[in-house]
């Protein structure tokens, strides 16, 4: 059953370039530009066909793929060139693969949400036998939870997050209708008879309608890009490093070992579909950050180059930024080769 697992996840991860890369097709399309190849994955071609102006190719390596656009990276003397369109032209076309990431991401989350048809809110669920927090002082079943230390809570994995140890919180739920802050509201843990907690479950699972399930999949996509910027922080910070990182081979190991602990086969593909719009998402925000030879750094440099020209009314040669671009890629190159024998590595060691 691992073997199927891993056959899915390679899959999907060929469904998310393959997703992305369309986005930027069908952007370059719409807007005149000349697309000489799309390609779904990297390396060697095992089919491929020229239709019209452009290659449609598959190659053997399921991990990547791109969109050639003539002009992309250097000048062309050809009116449909991505560098001769205007601006807004170029933005649209940059933006449009991880748009498609993050709606695809959207899409599978709604979908998982409706095959369920029940959403759990951050509300107070019930209270552990001596409990000291249920009072009309304090909490109450129903209590649903609107801001934790000032920070907005939209879904129950929010309080999970915002309550992480003893301490004074404000607290601010709803209650019957009505707004109730509790300032500088203790909680401590307890040792209950489950194990240590606060004494309260909260997560009251409620039927669901389209409305109810749209704004469910909303918060949970969204949720997927906090955690995204909390895991950049986290790298920032020092509080985690390149060892962490994982790449095609350690995700795909990671997904296709958790479906596989689950009891059923229905349960199991969730679990590797949630996965999957997680990356999804995942690859959205990546790609837009202002880093050379990623769509956020084209972007970022595109303003810049454009700022320039207006001030100095001078058009720069665009192989300069196709310079910066190639040291990017070097550089990405580097460490996706560092990640990919760390991963195997750990995978042979364990």
């Amino acid at each position: 059953m691992s073997v199927f697992y891993v056959i899915v996840a390679i899959l999907i991860f060929g469904v998310l370039v393959a997703v992305h890369e369309f986005g930027h097709f069908s952007a370059a399309k719409l807007c005149g530009v000349r697309v000489e190849e799309f390609a779904i994955g990297m390396g060697p071609a095992i089919w491929k066909k020229q239709k019209g102006e452009t290659l449609y190719s598959l190659r053997a390596v399921p991990f990547g793929g791109y969109c050639a656009m003539t002009g992309e990276d250097g000048a062309s003397d050809d009116p449909r060139a991505f560098g001769n369109q205007k601006l807004w032209k170029r933005l649209l076309i940059l933006v449009a693969g991880s748009f498609n990431n993050f709606l695809l991401g959207f899409v599978v989350v709604l979908v998982l949400q409706l095959s369920y048809g029940m959403v759990m809110s951050p509300a107070v669920a019930s209270f552990m036998e001596g409990c000291p927090y249920d009072s009309a002082d304090g909490l109450q079943v129903g209590d649903r939870f609107l801001r934790i230390n000032g920070h907005r809570i939209d879904m129950y994995s929010d309080v999970i997050r915002y309550l992480n140890g003893d301490g004074d919180y404000d607290l601010e739920v709803e209650r019957d209708g009505e707004t109730l802050r509790l300032e500088n509201f203790r909680l401590e843990r307890k040792d209950y008879a489950d194990g240590r907690f606060f004494g309260f479950r909260f997560g009251l699972m409620e039927k669901a309608g389209l409305w109810q399930n749209l704004r469910a999949s909303w918060e949970q996509t969204t949720d997927y890009v906090k955690l995204v910027w909390e895991s950049l922080g986290m790298l920032l910070s020092g509080k985690a490093g390149v060892n962490d990182l994982a790449g095609p081979v350690g995700i795909v190991d990671l997904m296709a070992e958790s479906s596989a602990q689950q009891e059923t086969l229905r349960a199991g593909l969730e679990v590797i579909f949630t996965f999957g719009a997680f990356i999804a998402v995942n690859l959205a925000v990546m790609n837009m950050l202002p880093i050379p030879a990623l769509d956020g750094g084209r972007v970022f440099l595109l303003l810049v180059t454009a700022l320039i020209e207006t001030i100095t009314r001078k058009k720069i040669d665009p192989k300069y930024e196709g310079y910066i671009h190639a040291a990017g890629m070097v550089l990405l190159l580097a460490l996706m080769g560092y990640v990919l024998l760390h991963d195997i590595f750990r995978l042979v060691r364990a």
